[in-house]
């Protein structure tokens, strides 16, 4: 008689030698140990976010812009502005490590246009373009009540002084050639100097290198007695927003009504982004402005040959920054003389299949566009020193004293010391207390 082993059978019958051989088998080689002194580095970038926080990132940005513009525009509350704005800190700030902002997302920008192979990430524009779009309509809602490191340096302010104009005009150039080395270090693939220099982050991720932590403390003791000081005369980022505010066709109003010229909104704004009124000229002094302002534009002129000329003997040194320059110079200089010690990169770069001429040649194409990228930095900056001394020597003003549209940031420190806001706050609880009474 026949017997039959079953499936389960035959499949034991495999296993088992399989399995004895597991139990009393012995180590050919001893085994690896992984418990070393070896520990992990604190990184200051964080994790990447998954799809549902990078949305709720983009609704939380959209919804905080839309209560800043109804807070600043239609209720005219300093208020809430001051808490939407503490809302932000902890939010974008502390909550979300400063990380992702609409400051550093410019590089993304800019990396995204010189660089065919990145693809920015779709809440990276939107974050970018939110603020840009609400500014082009509303004004600076955004530095108003949504900006972390505006209400950081909100938060710090308790007795503002007046910078002096003579102080305050040149460092208002910082943020232009801030913005446009940002500009060029991205597009040549340096890196993201604004988020390196960003001087809030440390704090915003409990965390950092101590150079770091120092700078963003000198900012906020600046920020008890100079306003915001970083959003002045630092932040590239308010250079945009402030060209998209000036055409903005709504924008935050000092006086619900009427202006009564009572200058006291004049001295309540720390930020000094209050026109006062102009008065007439007379036909003598036309003529005078006219002649004045030939001069300027030929000096204008003259600023942009001359940041030109800048530009054009400064990328030497503005390129020693990049990795890839600065890698092919160490290489060289190893190969030149060999008592230089080498480092981590070069050592890297020999023990790689690259080949020497690939470095240089890589090199040498940075080199022109750095050559290119600082020409063109100086004449955008010498553009811009002109244009500012012309807006020196012709104030823009009107009739009654109006928040500068491009320097504004819509805070609405102005608003409760006009007397017809007063009068409109007394109608609103009027108002209140009937509907109150009648209910």
């Amino acid at each position: 008689m026949r017997h039959s082993i079953s499936l389960s059978g035959k499949i034991f019958l495999l296993v088992l030698p399989l399995v004895f051989s597991i139990l009393f088998s012995q180590d050919r080689f001893p085994r690896p140990e992984f418990d070393t002194d070896y520990s992990k580095p604190f990184t200051q970038t964080p994790s990447p976010d998954s799809l549902l926080i990078e949305i709720v990132d983009v609704v939380v940005m959209a919804i905080a812009l839309g209560l800043a513009v109804f807070f600043i525009i239609r209720k005219r509350s300093r208020n809430s502005i001051y808490l939407l704005s503490l809302f932000s800190l902890l939010y974008f700030g502390f909550w979300r490590k400063g990380c992702i902002c609409p400051i550093g997302s410019t590089q993304n920008i800019v990396q995204a246009l010189s660089d065919p192979l990145y693809f920015i990430p779709l809440n990276a524009l939107l974050i970018f373009a939110l603020p840009l779009i609400t500014a082009l309509f509303f004004g600076r809602a955004f530095c108003a009540g949504v900006c972390p490191m505006g209400a950081a340096q909100e938060l710090v302010l308790y007795k503002p002084v007046k910078v002096p104009q003579w102080i305050a005009v040149p460092l208002s150039l910082i943020p232009y050639v801030f913005l446009g080395l940002t500009v060029l270090y991205t597009a040549t693939g340096t890196g993201y100097i604004t988020c390196q220099l960003d001087p809030f982050v440390a704090f915003f991720r409990f965390g950092g290198e101590l150079n770091m932590i120092i700078f963003g403390l000198l900012f906020l003791v600046l920020g008890i007695f100079v306003g915001r000081p970083y959003c002045r005369f630092f932040c590239p980022y308010g250079v945009l927003l402030g060209w998209m505010s000036k055409f903005s066709k709504w924008h935050l109003a000092i006086t619900p009504d009427h202006c009564t010229q009572c200058r006291l909104c004049e001295e309540s704004c720390p930020y000094d982004a209050i026109n006062i009124p102009v008065t007439p000229v007379t036909p003598t002094e036309k003529r005078q402005a006219g002649i004045r302002m030939f001069v300027l534009i030929v000096v204008t002129i003259c600023f942009v040959g001359t940041g030109a000329f800048v530009g054009s003997i400064s990328h030497v040194y503005l390129s020693k920054l990049n990795p890839v320059i600065k890698l092919s110079e160490q290489v060289m200089a190893e190969k030149t003389d060999p008592s230089i010690e080498d480092t981590l990169a070069s050592r890297t770069f020999h023990e790689s299949d690259r080949e020497l001429s690939d470095l240089l040649a890589e090199a040498d194409n940075l080199r022109n566009q750095f050559k290119t990228g600082s020409i063109l930095l100086g004449i955008f900056i010498g553009l811009v020193i002109g244009l500012k001394a012309i807006a020196v020597f012709f104030k823009y003003g009107g009739k009654d004293y109006e928040a500068d549209r491009t320097d504004c940031f819509s805070c609405g420190r102005c608003m409760p010391y006009c007397p017809d806001e007063h009068e409109r706050q007394k109608t609103l609880e009027s108002k209140q207390r009937l509907y109150e009474s009648i209910g």
